[in-house]
């Protein structure tokens, strides 16, 4: 269990919090900005398309597996101390990775920026809730949020802009001086936080549970590219992570001092709030993994255009936070989360009427509306999984609630990706079953001369026609079934506990 932070309040809290912002929005960014550039290094790089996936995966597994360590470090060194060495390795690692001449380097390299990248949103959040009082949780966590949600879906645009005009290996430069200007603002305004020498490393835990998430990851990562549980690397990775967690949960509940103290479930606001966050993490970054091969392989737009038309998203997402941060202690938490999820589920409504005749002010409105959704329900739901939590479990239930909204994503995204494959498969073979002589549709466009069934290439434009076709379905059903998951989060809200309003509410 961790040391309660210092009961000190900080002097300089405006600056505290700009500081600990910069960390967050360097980290967050990072998670989806190099996406867009994973084409040119795989060309610098001589790369196939399999081996440039592992830039991604090998940030994604380290940042998983050593995100529960954020606890225990914090707890024998310090959270200060550990922060600022995260920044510090973290930008280092980031200028490598620019510099990096092979892909081994490269991947290496991405490997150690995840492992330094995985404490910077834990302990950036546990220092905001310990340097505002309670009832004003809600506004730090507004704050907060903000370089949370908002990094990942301005990364792609900002990735595609510096890989147009500058260079790829500039999505990594561009940390530098943000790293640096966290740091020295760390430096100055973070108070230290009192050591426990006497927690000692749960070798045995730790291990099982990076057995346990390492295992998961690689399977989400690389099942969709090796047909899931036809490949036997990928039934040899589920059965390991099905493994390491039953171990490691079996552990934690038999050992007297294991590497999570199982205690910290007992908080029933925290525990609905994993499986709430578990499940924004799926609707935050599915949706942006779905719109880009939607917008670019679909509807014809170049990248650039891709990033600007998802960048409005941000825009709501921030509006809603600036507004959730005036509401919060003053309106129910409850209702707040009701709002965002309600705002989510329509825009994911709308989304489902889309056709291959949408326009691009369509996408941004529901970009807008579903950004703002995820902003009224990201904040309070913060709010309220920690307004009960004793501030001894702050800096471990932080790191647990940060690996459970990656896994959401993780988890959403293989699901949605592999979901849109097999449905367009589906629905290409049901729409082909209607082309025969006796559709009145296509006897019509073979009197106006738009189809042709007696030449091969007018077949094989009509296949293609049935193809998009096929394609824009199985994005509405994806869009669908996204919708139906935040409608099914709405009786959660029963179980979650409401704090006390501000007096002058």
């Amino acid at each position: 269990m961790s040391t309660p932070a210092s009961s000190a309040p900080p002097v300089h809290r405006g600056w505290l919090t700009l500081s600990v912002m910069l960390a967050t929005i360097m980290q967050a960014v990072d998670t989806t900005i190099a996406n867009v550039a994973l084409p040119h290094m795989q060309g610098s790089m001589g790369a196939t398309q399999d081996q440039i996936s592992w830039v991604l995966t090998s940030y994604i597994v380290a940042s998983a597996i050593c995100m529960p360590l954020t606890g225990f470090l914090a707890a024998r060194w310090g959270r200060k101390r550990v922060f600022m060495a995260s920044v510090v390795g973290f930008t280092i690692t980031s200028m490598l990775c620019g510099a990096a001449q092979s892909l081994e380097q490269i991947v290496l390299f991405r490997l150690l920026q995840g492992v330094f990248g995985a404490c910077l949103v834990p302990l950036s959040q546990s220092i905001l809730l310990d340097a505002y009082p309670r009832e004003r949780h809600g506004a730090a966590m507004a704050l907060w949020g903000m370089g949370v949600m908002v990094g990942p879906i301005l990364g792609p645009s900002m990735g595609g802009w510096l890989t147009e005009y500058y260079n790829w290996r500039w999505v990594f430069y561009i940390n530098l001086p943000v790293g640096v200007l966290a740091w020295l603002g760390l430096a100055a305004f973070v108070p230290e936080t009192e050591l426990d020498p006497e927690r000692r490393f749960d070798m045995l835990g730790f291990c099982l549970l990076c057995l346990g998430l390492g295992s998961l990851q690689m399977m989400l990562d690389r099942g969709h590219s090796l047909d899931w549980f036809a490949s036997p690397e990928v039934v040899t990775e589920a059965c390991l992570g099905a493994l390491g967690m039953y171990l490691f949960v079996v552990h934690i509940y038999t050992q007297p001092k294991a590497f999570i103290d199982p205690d910290i479930f007992k908080d029933r606001n925290f525990s609905i709030g994993l499986l709430f966050i578990f499940i924004v993490g799926m609707i935050l970054l599915t949706t942006m993994a779905l719109l880009p091969p939607f917008l670019q392989t679909l509807m014809g737009y170049p990248v650039m255009d891709v990033g600007m038309l998802l960048a409005p998203r941000g825009i709501g997402t921030m509006l809603a936070m600036v507004v959730v941060g005036r509401l919060s202690g003053r309106v129910n938490a409850r209702l707040l989360v009701l709002v965002g999820l309600v705002l989510t589920s329509t825009s994911l409504y709308w989304m489902t009427r889309f056709t291959t005749d949408v326009t691009s002010w369509d996408v941004v409105q529901t970009g807008i509306l579903q950004g703002m959704g995820l902003g009224f329900l990201f904040v309070p739901l913060t709010a309220l999984a920690f307004s009960t939590m004793p501030a001894a479990y702050r800096n471990d239930g932080t790191s647990l609630y940060s690996l459970v909204r990656n896994m959401g994503s993780s988890i959403g995204i293989s699901a949605v990706i592999s979901y849109l494959g097999s449905r367009t498969q589906i629905n290409h073979a049901i729409l082909s079953e209607h082309i025969h002589i006796g559709n009145w549709a296509l006897q019509w466009g073979i009197e106006q001369g738009l189809h042709q069934i007696i030449t091969p290439e007018g077949l094989s434009q009509l296949d293609a026609q049935v193809a998009r076709q096929a394609a824009m379905l199985a994005f509405v059903q994806d869009f669908q079934a996204m919708m139906w998951l935040t409608l099914a989060a709405i009786p959660l809200l029963a179980f979650l506990q409401t704090p006390k309003l501000a007096k002058n509410a």
